[in-house]
């Protein structure tokens, strides 16, 4: 395969996140490679995120392992058992199953760019540590199951 021109993506900063949720990830620029590669088992995407931007809610996912490669800039991963500052060349995982809610925050005056892979069975679904939010097939609901007026994007 070629070498990847990853200026031939659309970078996007859509969410499905329902309001007021949305709002920390509106400075989240994507690239959603994975699937455009044909890649059936593998999501991979490239993330920018501007100064004051999430990375997501903070989450954790029940059927994905999650692999986190720093590529430029700094962001304050968030997880369960606190704060931890990676740089460019820093990684970090979470297996599948481990509720160790976690998301990157973009502290500093410059973008941040990582890239994130995910394998697994993303129709496991998972749940939003902070907030009353959980993540199925059909969509987000609350904890107790009910659906948010949103459609969760894949």
């Amino acid at each position: 395969m070629p070498k990847i021109d990853l200026d031939a993506f659309a970078q996007l900063n859509s969410t499905g996140y329902p309001p007021p949720f949305d709002e920390p990830v509106a400075g989240r620029w994507q690239r959603r490679v994975g699937a455009r590669l044909g890649l059936t088992a593998l999501g991979a995407s490239h993330v920018v995120l501007k100064s004051g931007a999430w990375s997501s809610q903070r989450h954790w996912h029940a059927g994905e392992d999650e692999f986190l490669v720093m590529l430029s800039g700094e962001a304050v991963l968030v997880e369960n058992a606190g704060e931890t500052l990676l740089r460019a060349g820093d990684c970090a995982a979470w297996p599948m199953g481990l509720r160790n809610g976690h998301h990157l925050v973009n502290r500093s005056e410059e973008d941040c760019a990582f890239l994130c892979f995910s394998a697994g069975d993303r129709e496991a679904g998972g749940a939003y540590s902070d907030i009353d939010m959980i993540f199925t097939t059909e969509g987000y609901k609350h904890k107790d199951g009910t659906p948010y007026p949103t459609r969760r994007l894949r």
